[in-house]
């Protein structure tokens, strides 16, 4: 009898660690840090090298706390305010696009245009990069299905934000790999890139406005 606790103890124990490791994946590819890394060199380009990691900590530390918050308590922001998950899906899309086209057609001072060695706050770095309205749609999935299992659905938030940070401080030296023409050339792609990403979360957002309209 007591073989079989313990056996049913460490079984519940590798089901637990399975859906974290599982919820913490998908958090990661939603976050996308290797996607997000062109724009995060391109944002800072403008900024002193030695100060890049701050700003990029600082960054990551505000989405952090931006993810975890809205885990914990935002179908209930959104209730309050009358804001359906597809305003928040239109919403990013639209910064994305911005960003995008700055990207496409850049100016002095960067996406932001920003004049130099301004640093970025909140926006973009943070928010929509990697608090973005797609991770948001996920936490508040996870935390509607099973409320029971906060704990799990915060270790696996951190887990995947961690990785991503340790990616996304790694900008420095893909910027001293890839030159300053490497770093255009690389814009430019995933401006493109991100056009029809944004494009594609704003049709989301659309489509499942309509259906909520119909439903």
């Amino acid at each position: 009898f007591k073989n079989r606790i313990a056996h049913n103890h460490y079984f519940s124990e590798e089901l637990l660690l399975v859906e974290i490791l599982s919820a913490a994946t998908m958090l990661f590819l939603i976050m996308d840090p290797l996607g997000n890394l062109p724009i995060y060199m391109s944002v800072l380009k403008t900024i002193d090298p030695k100060r890049r990691r701050i700003v990029i900590i600082r960054e990551l530390l505000f989405a952090l706390i931006i993810l975890m918050v809205f885990l914990h308590s935002g179908q209930a922001l959104l209730d309050f305010l009358k804001i359906e998950q597809e305003t928040v899906s239109i919403a990013g899309g639209i910064i994305l696009f911005i960003i995008a086209i700055k990207m496409i057609f850049p100016k002095p001072g960067g996406i932001m245009s920003l004049p130099s060695g301004e640093e970025p706050f909140i926006v973009p770095l943070a928010v929509p990069m990697i608090a973005g309205p797609s991770t948001m749609a996920a936490l508040i999935l996870l935390a509607n299905q099973e409320p029971n299992k906060m704990t799990q659905w915060s270790i696996a938030l951190f887990a995947a934000w961690l990785v991503s940070a340790i990616i996304l401080t790694m900008s420095n030296t893909f910027h001293r790999l890839l030159g300053e023409k490497g770093l255009n050339a690389m814009e430019r792609l995933m401006g493109m890139i991100l056009v029809m990403i944004a494009i594609q979360m704003l049709l989301n957002g659309i489509g499942a406005y309509f259906q909520h309209q119909l439903s």
